[in-house]
């Protein structure tokens, strides 16, 4: 095989071209053999597979910086400069992570996660290349989705009132190019990469300005024929116009094509804009024809393409999408809005029932947040369904457009807590943080899938911002009560009494909890737990109560520890001058790196095992 021949990217340098494909094929069935056991992002990697070998081919990472945009599509990536070996604990615990990661490997030469940052990063790079007098190429690979955030954008415009030498790489897999027009493309993309072409244009443009009276107008004239020309038939005049050379669109399969465009983009002055098509999920026919379902997938059968069957327990994300269409057949004006993740957060009824009333806004969480907003003023109800992770970009928004005008907007943040497999970049720990402080924020945390509709439900009345923050998966398994009954404003519940130690827990830890209670009821201890339910705001009453109660108490959150919900906790309890005892559990200040959730909780200390321990510690 000739994969097994390739431990670094030089090596492929030796390779002819049918080589070349041939690894590409033997690259493909090694990311199925691998995906199908650890699960992973498949589609967006079976896609650039052709796209990641020219790239290594033609640039010598890592003195030429390569930087993927999100970096999920990494994965090939990392099997051409030697991981392949390490490719089997991708994703799993202190194995390989899904995303660049730079303590893995000098070839990553800058780590993402998130969507439309490549281009800002990758002009990092290269200006400070310039200011040191080097000469490496920096690439940044950007797709079509992540071309929709507005970074990318503000980057674009920047670096080509610069001008200097950068290559973005659009990964394009949606656009279809028929075999015509993609043969015009290609033959324009030659055209205008050749050395000969940019030399003879710039004779031209020094001869003509040298003729009295006439030149310039020539010029001008000639100018504006070629502009019109290049409108008719190149389809990157917005990229010309921001100041890049457009090279494409070019077929993202063709090995020797994009090796051949590769080489002469990278000897062209100021920016560039390589647009490449490809197929997402290529090579793969489950993937090609849903590649939506395999663009982040978990374990599945590789010759069906089926996942493996979940648990009995319907998701949050499951229960979530239900509750919202019930509630929209209520209330006319109720409106949902996703960024670029409609599957991803369970609104895909929602959309096919309620067309008019749904909107995916792309990449665009800011904009996703003061469109809320405006619809919120003009009388209208936005649930904003986003992944706790990717709320953090739209920080100011909520600040500034929703809460401080005190706007009735109800923000569904799914994948809150411990997300897992994706690491460091998608932990959804920081929300009850960044959320907590804002003024007028309610801020509540089901226990399991029948609470999360019960304060969906409410989240309908209260006034103001409302934030409900769930995990990923499924919760326990019980059964869901759809229609139940409206919970209070900012009140908990006692789940167990007991007069040592009280738990104030919120979120599925609540039954973690319990399940520590119980552990230390047969040594002896008795234990109560309060479901809190309401980070902001508390419930000020019963947590007093409890705590004069027991004069020992633990809070326990899937949040890191600093600003969080224990922390609110002491803040109350030291200024009613509490003198008993208070700790928290949580997530110490830190990155939390990718695993299994079950593991990382252990690891934690906040599985039942790990809080039951903490307790006796303290000598509780």
């Amino acid at each position: 095989m000739i994969l097994e021949k390739i431990n670094a990217p030089s090596d492929l340098r030796g390779l002819t071209l049918p080589e070349l494909e041939k690894l590409a094929e033997e690259i493909r069935s090694f990311l199925l053999k691998v995906v199908s056991r650890t699960g992973g992002h498949l589609a967006p990697n079976l896609g650039v597979v052709e796209l990641a070998i020219a790239l290594h081919y033609v640039f010598e990472s890592p003195r030429d910086k390569i930087i993927w945009d999100v970096g999920h599509q990494c994965y090939v990536h990392k099997i051409l400069t030697g991981r392949r070996d390490k490719m089997e604990t991708l994703r799993q615990y202190k194995g390989l992570s899904g995303f660049p990661r730079c303590s893995e490997s000098d070839h990553d030469c800058f780590e993402t996660g998130h969507s439309s940052t490549s281009i800002s990063a990758a002009l990092g790079f290269a200006i400070a290349r310039d200011l040191k007098g080097e000469q490496h190429s920096v690439l940044a690979v950007i797709g079509d989705g992540a071309l929709t955030g507005g970074m990318a954008f503000e980057a674009l415009n920047h670096a080509g009132q610069l001008g200097t030498r950068l290559i973005v790489v659009l990964n394009d897999n949606e656009m279809s190019i028929s075999r015509n027009v993609g043969a015009l493309a290609n033959y324009l993309s030659r055209l205008r990469t050749d050395p000969l072409y940019y030399r003879s244009k710039e004779e031209i443009r020094d001869v003509l300005r040298r003729i009295p009276n006439i030149g310039p107008r020539v010029f001008k004239a000639v100018e504006r024929f070629k502009d019109s020309f290049k409108y008719l038939l190149v389809n990157g005049i917005l990229f010309e116009e921001l100041g890049f050379t457009y090279l494409g669109p070019i077929d993202g399969h063709n090995i020797g094509l994009l090796i051949q465009v590769m080489e002469r983009a990278k000897g062209l002055p100021g920016p560039v804009l390589l647009h490449v098509s490809t197929v997402k999920g290529m090579g793969y026919p489950p993937a090609e024809k849903y590649p939506n379902r395999f663009h982040g997938i978990g374990a599945f059968d590789l010759a069906t393409g089926e996942p493996h069957p979940p648990g009995p327990a319907p998701s949050f994300t499951e229960v979530f999408g239900a509750t919202v269409v019930r509630l929209a057949e209520r209330h006319p004006y109720l409106v949902a809005i996703s960024a670029a993740m409609t599957d991803g957060t369970g609104l895909r009824d929602f959309a096919e029932r309620y067309p008019d009333r749904f909107f995916d806004v792309g990449i665009a969480e800011e904009h996703a947040v003061t469109l809320a907003a405006g619809l919120a003023k003009a009388g209208c109800l936005p649930v904003v369904a986003i992944y706790s992770t990717f709320l953090q970009r739209a920080y100011d928004q909520i600040v500034h457009d929703v809460a401080r005008q005190k706007l009735h907007v109800v923000f569904a943040l799914d994948r809150g807590g411990i997300v897992g497999d994706d690491g460091e970049t998608h932990q959804g720990i920081f929300d009850l943080s960044y959320l907590r402080h804002i003024p007028g924020m309610t801020v509540m945390v089901p226990k399991d899938q029948s609470e999360l509709v019960a304060m969906l439900k409410s989240a309908i009345d209260y006034p103001g911002p409302v934030a409900i923050r769930y995990p990923r998966g499924a919760g326990p398994l019980i059964e869901v009560e759809m229609d139940p009954t409206a919970l209070p404003l900012g009140r908990g519940e006692v789940l167990r009494r007991g007069r040592d130690v009280v738990i104030f827990a919120v979120g599925p830890l609540v039954y973690h909890a319990l399940e520590a209670a119980a552990m230390l009821a047969d040594e002896g201890k008795d234990v109560a737990v309060v479901n809190c339910r309401f980070v902001k705001p508390l419930d000020e009453d019963l947590i007093l109560d409890w705590a004069l109660k027991t004069e020992k108490v633990l809070t326990l959150e899937e949040n890191v520890l600093a600003g969080g919900f224990g922390s609110a906790v002491l803040e109350l309890l030291a200024a009613r001058n509490y003198r008993g005892e208070a700790a928290c559990l949580g997530v110490p200040n830190c990155f939390l790196e990718h695993g299994d959730p079950r593991i990382l909780r252990e690891a934690l200390g906040l599985d039942p095992a790990g809080i039951a321990r903490f307790i006796r510690s303290k000598g509780w």
